[in-house]
C-alpha cells in the first residue's frame, strides 16, 4: 500500500521529464504528501495534451450522493480492478500518472509498537510515475476531482517492510498508460507489475514524516539506522488509508 509519498522536484524538471504541454497551477516541492491533499497529477485533456493539474488524493466515485460522507479510496488493488464494474470503468477510461520521486513505508522495530519510517526510491533518485485512476464528482456548484494509486504485490526489496507496493510504471509505458485508445483489459493489466528489484532501494528517515502536518526538506534525508524509533507508529491521515 502507499500512504505517503514525495515529489521534491521543481516544476520545470517535472515538465521536461514527462513532456508536459501545459501546467494548470503552480506547484512547490513536496516532501510528505498525504491523503486528502491536492496533488499534481498528469492526465490528457480533450486535445490529447498531457497536462499537470491538481487532484485530491483519495478517490471519491462520481456517483456518490453525499461528498462529505463518501469513503475515500487511497489505494486500489491491481488484482481486482477488472473484476469490479466501477473500477473497470475507470481503468479503461480514466487513467492518470502520479509523478513522484519516492514513497514511505514503516517497518517494525524491535519493540512491536515501534515503527521505523523508510523512504523508498529509485536507485538513481530520479522522477517516476505511479499508475493511477481518477474520477470526477459534479454538482451544480462545483466539480471535485480525485485519484487513487494502484498497488500490486511487493517486490523482494520492499516485501520485508510491506506486502504491497504502488505500481511504478516503466518510463516506456507511461504514454501507453495515458493512451485513451487502449481499452484491452489484458494489455492494461500487463503493465501493473512490481517494479524490478535492482532499480529500487530504501533507507531510514526521520520520524517527522509520521505527522501529515509536517512537510520539510529533511524528511527524505537518510538518518542512521536505529537512531529514531517512533513508539506511536503512523499518525494523522494514514488512518484514512483504504485499499479496495
Amino acid at each position: 500500500m502507499c500512504g505517503r509519498y514525495s515529489l521534491t522536484r521543481r516544476q520545470q524538471e517535472i515538465s521536461e521529464r514527462f513532456g508536459l504541454e501545459q501546467l494548470l497551477e503552480e506547484f512547490k516541492p513536496r516532501f510528505n504528501i498525504s491523503p486528502t491533499q491536492n496533488v499534481p497529477v498528469i492526465v490528457k485533456n480533450e486535445e490529447e495534451q498531457k497536462i499537470l493539474t491538481p487532484y485530491r488524493w483519495g478517490l471519491i466515485p462520481g456517483w456518490v450522493k453525499d461528498l462529505k460522507t463518501a469513503r475515500q479510496i487511497i489505494n486500489s488493488r491491481s488484482e481486482t480492478l477488472i473484476e469490479k464494474p466501477f473500477f473497470k470503468r475507470l481503468v479503461l477510461k480514466k487513467r492518470c500518472l502520479i509523478p513522484a520521486d519516492g514513497f514511505y513505508e514503516w517497518k517494525k522495530g524491535a519493540n512491536p509498537k515501534q515503527k521505523i519510517p523508510m523512504w523508498i526510491h529509485l536507485v538513481d533518485k530520479s522522477l517516476f510515475a505511479f499508475a493511477g485512476i481518477y474520477d470526477e464528482w459534479k454538482s451544480e456548484e462545483k466539480t471535485f476531482r480525485s485519484y487513487s494509486i494502484i498497488t500490486t504485490a511487493a517486490n523482494d526489496v520492499i516485501s520485508p517492510v510491506h506486502d504491497r507496493m504502488p505500481v511504478i510504471l516503466p518510463r516506456e509505458l507511461e504514454d501507453k498508460w495515458l493512451d485513451a485508445d487502449l481499452k484491452d483489459p489484458d494489455e492494461i493489466m500487463k503493465m501493473l507489475q512490481p517494479y524490478p528489484n535492482e532499480l529500487i532501494t530504501m533507507y531510514q528517515v526521520s520520524s517527522d514524516v509520521n505527522s501529515a502536518k509536517t512537510d520539510q526538506p529533511h524528511m527524505t534525508d537518510q538518518v542512521e539506522e536505529g537512531s529514531e524509533l517512533e513508539d506511536q507508529g503512523r499518525t494523522d491521515s494514514t488512518q484514512l488509508k483504504l485499499e479496495l
